[in-house]
C-alpha cells in the first residue's frame, strides 16, 4: 500500500499523530478501538487500516462498516474510494433507492458501509453473503448506541460467523464495550485527552434576552462578515425561525435537520461545503461525524444539554491545528455547568453591513458516473462557453446520474442562457440552478 500516493489523492501532506499511532498498532485477527476527538481523521486511520485486510482473490464482502447516519456513510464511501482504489465499495443507507442496492450487491463489493437498518433489509433479504465477512467496523459507535441501533448491530454481528478483526472508533469515552460486540481484548488508541487543547480554539459569549437573540444572532453574523458559520439549535423549529429571518433579510443560507428529505440534506452540505454558502443553520446532526472543512466559527443559538454535545459541536472548528471560534448566545439567567462565568463578552452593539453574499453558486446537471461523465467533462464544457475560465469553476461533485459544479456567482445566467448549445458524451443534459 503506497501510502504517499493515498495521501496525494486526498490532499493531505502527512498523517496525524493519531493516524500514525493507528497505523503502528493495528494489526490483522486483532481488535482496535479507536478514540479521538471530531474532526480528527479517524475515517483515514480506519480506511489505511482496512487496506491491510483486503484479499483481491476474494469476490465476497471481506469488510462491513456500519455507522449511526446516511450522512457518515456517503462520506467514508467517498474517503474509500480514494484510499481503495481496485477494490469494489458499495452504500447501502435509508432514503436510498433499494432496487439500486440490490443490484449492486449481485456483484459483491469487497467492502460495504451501512446503516444498521438498511443492513439489517439486506441480510433479511439474502442479498449478499455475510459468511466471508473478517473485518467489522463500528464507527461512530457511541452514536448508534445513543440513536437506539444496539438490537440492529446485534442482530447483524450474530450473521458474522467468521469475523476476525473489529475496529470500534468513538468521539467519546466509554464506560464498556458491550457484550455483543464480540470484543473482549483490544488495542486501544486515545487521543481523547487532546480534545482539551486547543490553543486556536477562542470562545466568546453573548448575552441578550430571549425576545433580541435573533436579533443577536443577526448582529453577530454581520460582525463575523464573510466566513464559514455553523449556527447549531436544540430543536428543527428554531432552525426554520432563525432561517426565515435570514431569508427575511437577504442572506444566504442553508439549513440542515433530520426532517428534510435526504437529497435536501445531502445538496445543503454540498453547497456549503463547495462554498455556495457560507452558513449553515443546523441541530445536533452536524455536530460529529461529518467532513466538513475549514469552519471558521460555531454559534450556539442554544446550547445543548450535555457538556459532550458541546464539544462535539466546537469540534468542527479549530481542526487540524486552524484557528476557530465559537459564539455562545446566553439569556441572562441562563446558567450551564460546563459553561465558564469567566467567559469573555463579544461586543455586537454598532453598525455592521449584511455579511457579502459567497463567490460561487452551485449548478445542477443532468449527468453522472453512470453516464460515463467525469469531472474533465463538465470542465471542458463550461470552458468551451464564451467567457468562462478555469479559475470561474469551483469545486465538482459527480455522482451516479447527476454533477454539481460550483462557478462564479456572477456567471451563473451566462451558463444558463447556452446551457442548450451542447452535449457532454453525445447526451444532451439538462443545467439548473441548485
Amino acid at each position: 500500500m503506497q501510502i504517499d500516493a493515498i495521501l496525494q489523492k486526498l490532499h493531505i501532506s502527512s498523517l496525524n499523530d493519531m493516524q500514525n499511532e493507528v497505523m503502528d498498532k493495528f494489526k490483522e485477527k486483532e481488535n482496535l478501538i479507536l478514540l479521538s476527538p471530531t474532526g480528527s481523521g479517524k475515517t483515514l486511520a480506519f480506511a489505511l487500516a482496512l487496506m491491510k485486510t483486503l484479499n483481491k482473490d476474494v469476490a465476497d464482502v471481506q469488510s462491513l462498516i456500519l455507522v449511526p447516519t446516511r450522512e457518515l456513510a456517503l462520506q467514508i464511501e467517498s474517503v474509500l474510494k480514494r484510499v481503495a482504489t481496485g477494490f469494489k465499495i458499495t452504500c447501502c443507507y435509508g432514503g436510498h433507492d433499494t432496487k439500486t442496492e440490490r443490484n449492486n450487491l449481485k456483484n459483491p463489493p469487497a467492502i460495504l458501509i451501512g446503516t444498521p437498518g438498511r443492513i439489517v433489509y439486506h441480510l433479511e433479504g439474502n442479498h449478499f453473503d455475510p459468511t466471508q465477512i473478517k473485518t467489522l467496523v463500528l464507527d461512530e459507535f457511541d452514536k448508534s448506541l445513543e440513536l437506539g441501533f444496539q438490537d440492529q448491530m446485534s442482530f447483524i454481528i450474530d450473521y458474522l460467523t467468521n469475523l476476525e478483526t473489529r475496529i470500534l472508533t468513538s468521539a467519546t469515552a466509554m464506560k464498556e464495550i458491550p457484550d455483543f460486540t464480540g470484543i473482549s481484548a483490544a488495542t486501544e488508541v486515545n487521543f481523547l485527552s487532546h480534545i482539551q487543547s486547543a490553543p486556536a480554539l477562542t470562545i466568546k459569549k453573548i448575552v441578550a434576552p430571549i425576545h433580541k437573540k435573533l436579533e443577536a444572532l443577526f448582529q453577530l453574523l454581520c460582525k463575523i462578515g464573510n466566513q464559514k458559520v455553523l449556527i447549531f439549535c436544540n430543536h428543527r423549529d428554531a432552525v426554520d425561525h432563525i432561517s426565515e429571518l435570514l431569508q427575511n433579510r437577504d442572506i444566504i443560507h442553508d439549513v440542515f435537520h433530520g426532517g428534510l428529505e435526504q437529497s435536501d440534506r445531502e445538496l445543503a452540505l454540498l453547497k456549503f461545503r463547495n462554498n455556495s454558502n457560507h452558513i449553515l443553520i443546523t441541530t445536533d446532526l452536524a455536530a460529529r461525524g461529518l467532513d466538513i472543512p475549514e469552519i471558521d466559527a460555531i454559534i450556539h443559538y442554544q446550547l445543548p444539554y450535555r457538556e459532550d454535545d458541546f464539544t462535539h459541536r466546537n469540534g468542527r472548528t479549530a481542526r487540524m491545528q486552524a484557528k476557530g471560534k465559537v459564539f455562545i448566545i446566553l439569556k441572562p439567567d441562563e446558567d450551564y455547568p460546563y459553561v465558564a462565568d469567566n467567559i469573555e463578552i463579544e461586543e455586537i452593539e454598532g453598525e455592521y453591513k449584511l455579511p457579502e453574499n459567497s463567490d460561487f453558486a452551485t449548478l445542477y446537471f443532468s449527468a453522472g458516473k453512470k453516464d460515463k461523465v467525469n469531472k474533465i467533462d463538465l470542465v471542458g464544457f463550461l470552458l468551451n462557453l464564451e467567457g468562462i475560465e478555469k479559475s470561474d469553476v469551483g469545486i465538482i461533485e459527480v455522482k451516479d446520474r447527476e454533477s454539481f459544479v460550483a462557478v462564479k456567482r456572477s456567471l451563473v445566467s451566462t451558463i444558463l442562457k447556452h446551457s442548450n448549445l451542447g452535449k457532454i458524451k453525445g447526451k444532451k443534459i439538462r443545467i439548473l440552478r441548485s
